[in-house]
């Protein structure tokens, strides 16, 4: 029997209606009876709670009719030759055996940009080494726990280092502003190692970390499988280099690894790596970043503020927001003050990376279940800034000032590794009560004045933030948040020069990449970038 495949766009039904409903509504648009449509399946699905406590699903679905509908088509449909969510091997990212006596390709870090690099390398049969400073997902995480209920650190084993990067504990956050041919291959790859199918569907997907701590394992034992030599505790202490030639990298152990070429995805919080190759001139500059605070409310009140109501209504998950806002600023013009990786549903969690050092982050469990929901509250520095501040010019400085402010913290609290915390009313009013409203952070916070541990000129515009988002939020500045110090991590606060061909100037065969080398702000973006230079290597072997 014929048949024929349309998709209609931009659909708004209520969150309680079924696929009943669903369907009566296509029929409607389209003026045919129900029965005359099959195969009914939403591809992209986004939340309107404008009209809360009325809030709608906007869908695009596609469905079939037997006869073909009547041109004109009707507003927001239109006909289909094939499915939306084929997503074909990108061109240039070939299939192939793995070639034997080549030098292999070094990848220096199992983030999401190294993972996806070293995928695509090895299914194009390029011999790859995968290298990572840190231990296997499955006992990082025991590392982590560690911390989080002993405060004992494993500077090679935590929040930040180790396998999956340090997106691997967040809220698994997919959504991303960048338009490259390589996203929606991502999504589809996430997909076939375990990623819920609902993410090629979601306008805002995300993993939650339990499901990332599985795939990301699973994504190990495939390249393995591959072919892919993975090494954990691989530390790298140096890129050897001849002539501004990459010849392999130097472990920490003493070894050797000879390379053709080096892609170096070492992630946001690789100091000594980057340290290391300024000091054998690789060409690196400052750049903007951002550092404040974590802000924890409970999810209620957040779900009260964009549902209408205490609870999600239709089996919705727990809601999320974004907050900006520009404070006047004599130096830059304005100043930007904003939410980053907010976490309904989710907890706080400890990351730092070196000993007498503390720093926060956020992260989330797929089903978005814990009473509180927490987001970082940063503020906009730029490289000026840290001069105008006493900083040496110096392409580093930026992390100098991330370290800075991540001992001050540590120094402020009795016990090791627990948060400087205060009350958000009390921050506002500048006037420290010594008490905090409810929380969920381990190994435990210290009420305290955080604006004896932030900068002034960043705890102003955060001062006149709360202020803002609390007429947004109702409650947001109240008496019912914390916020916890310090998030120092958002990015990189230095870029790796690169040529058009995406290698370091200056030093041929060194491939920097992702978010440590400043290119990227989050997993898909990173990976994207991964794929970028692995289609590059890939075209140089065939």
């Amino acid at each position: 029997m014929t048949s024929f495949l349309y998709q209609i766009n931009n659909l708004r039904i209520s969150v309680e209606e079924d696929e009943a409903a669903l369907i009566s509504r296509i029929a409607k648009e389209i003026k045919r009876v129900p029965e005359a449509i099959s195969a009914v399946e939403v591809v992209r699905e986004a939340i309107d709670a404008r009209k809360k406590p009325r809030v709608f699903r906007v869908v695009n679905v596609i469905f079939t009719l037997t006869k073909a509908l009547n041109e004109p088509l009707p507003n927001q449909v239109k006909r289909l030759d094939g499915h939306p969510n084929e997503v074909p091997r990108p061109t240039g990212l070939p299939t192939g055996a793995q070639r034997q006596g080549e030098k292999p390709v070094v990848v220096i870090g199992a983030g999401p940009a190294g993972l996806f690099a070293a995928l695509a390398l090895c299914e194009a049969g390029v011999p790859t080494v995968l290298l990572e400073r840190g231990k296997p997902v499955e006992t990082r995480m025991r590392d982590i726990g560690q911390l989080r209920s002993h405060g004992v650190l494993d500077p090679e084993s935590n929040v930040c280092f180790g396998e999956g990067g340090a997106g691997t504990y967040t809220d698994g956050k997919l959504y991303t502003r960048i338009k490259h041919p390589f996203v929606r291959w991502v999504y589809r790859r996430l997909v076939d190692f375990g990623a819920p199918p609902q993410i090629l569907v979601d306008a805002h997907p995300h993993l939650g970390t339990d499901k990332l701590v599985k795939l990301v394992k699973n994504m190990r034992l495939y390249l393995m499988e591959q072919g892919t030599d993975v090494r954990f505790g691989a530390r790298v202490d140096r890129v050897v280099m001849e002539n501004r030639r990459v010849q392999g990298v130097a472990l920490a152990d003493g070894s050797f690894v000879e390379a053709r070429a080096v892609v170096l995805a070492i992630g946001h919080s690789a100091r000594d790596t980057l340290a290391q190759l300024q000091q054998d001139g690789v060409l690196i500059e400052p750049k903007p970043f951002a550092v404040g605070v974590r802000a924890e409310h409970p999810q209620a009140l957040i779900n009260q503020s964009q549902y209408g109501t205490p609870q999600p209504p239709g089996g919705l998950e727990a809601a999320a927001y974004r907050l900006t806002h520009q404070v006047d600023d004599a130096r830059i013009g304005q100043r930007g003050v904003y939410s980053f990786c907010m976490c309904p549903g989710g907890f706080i969690v400890p990351s730092p990376t070196e000993p007498e050092h503390m720093a926060i982050n956020g992260m989330s469990n797929a089903n978005r279940s814990a009473p509180f929901a927490n987001s970082g509250i940063v503020v906009q520095v730029t490289p000026e800034d840290l001069v105008a501040h006493g900083y040496a010019q110096h392409p580093l400085m930026g992390i100098q000032f991330q370290r800075d402010l991540e001992a001050i913290t540590f120094r402020a609290t009795r016990d090791p590794f627990r948060a400087p915390a205060m009350r958000i009313d009390d921050f506002v009013k500048r006037k420290a009560s010594g008490r905090l409203a409810d929380g969920h952070f381990r190994p435990g916070v210290e009420a305290m004045d955080l604006w004896e541990i932030l900068p002034e000129w960043i705890a102003t515009p955060m001062q006149q933030a709360f202020q803002r988002f609390d007429r947004l939020i109702r409650g947001y500045g109240g008496a019912d948040g914390n916020i916890l110090a310090v998030e120092s991590r958002t990015s990189s606060p230095i870029r790796i020069t690169r040529n058009e061909r995406f290698e370091a100037e200056g030093v041929t065969g060194l491939f920097p990449i992702g978010e440590g080398a400043g290119y990227a702000g989050g997993i898909v973006s990173a990976a994207v970038d991964g794929l970028r230079v692995a289609e590059i290597l890939v075209g140089e072997s065939t």
